[in-house]
């Protein structure tokens, strides 16, 4: 029974240390402005879907070039009503062969911070089309209210829109789909270290359980 009480306080101690570093780790690895957009964008899992656009869009490495860039970003909230206003997929939204023509609507060269933005202020975006702020009331970027402001990145900033700007050049078109591999957000990182440890852990104390008592000779 003792060593069954002792095995148990391991694990509880271990576990304990698996939280204690993990969330250490997660602490780390998203301190505001010490990582580039992408991924400041994949540290929150509010931009999964535009992670995986960016992806798709084969803009990754475009957008983690020195720029500075101004992003514009959609949260799954907005990507998930352009889906049921366009009555497509996110699988179909990302096979779109417009897909980066309406990322790049969403960034505009330069550091844009909040404090430069004027009420009626045109901007031309990496897309080649203007967007227009509106700070009458509710900071507006078109149709779309500006919700987070001046996230902070090594090569620019990052300000949270509710919906997804469409620029006036987009079609919306038939696409055949077919399995691909699933684009990776970077999220799962820590999810899977935290479940590694904890796996870890449980061997740990299996094997202290199981171990043979010496006899004594």
């Amino acid at each position: 029974m003792k060593k069954v009480v002792n095995a148990f306080l391991s694990l509880v101690t271990l576990l304990a240390l698996v939280f204690s570093f993990s969330s250490q780790v997660f602490a780390d690895n998203h301190e505001e402005g010490s990582q580039d957009i992408v991924e400041t964008a994949m540290g929150n899992e509010d931009f999964s879907i535009l992670v995986s656009a960016l992806q798709k869009a084969e803009l990754v490495e475009t957008l983690q070039g020195e720029g500075p860039f101004t992003v514009f970003a959609p949260t799954n909230a907005a990507f998930e009503e352009l889906l049921a206003q366009l009555d497509i997929t996110a699988e179909e939204l990302l096979a779109q062969p417009d897909l980066a023509n309406v990322l790049t609507y969403h960034v505009v060269s330069g550091k844009v911070l909040a404090a430069d933005l004027t009420d009626g202020m045109e901007a031309e975006t990496v897309n080649g089309e203007m967007i227009t702020f509106d700070l009458s009331g509710d900071p507006m970027v078109n149709e779309s209210m500006i919700s987070t402001t001046d996230i902070e990145a090594t090569n620019g900033v990052i300000h949270v829109v509710d919906s997804v700007l469409v620029p006036s050049n987009f079609t919306l078109q038939e696409v055949d789909m077919v399995e691909d591999e699933v684009a990776q957000t970077g999220i799962e990182t820590n999810i899977f270290l935290l479940v590694s440890l904890i796996a870890t852990a449980f061997v740990v104390i299996y094997l202290l359980i199981k171990k043979p008592a010496k006899i004594n000779q």
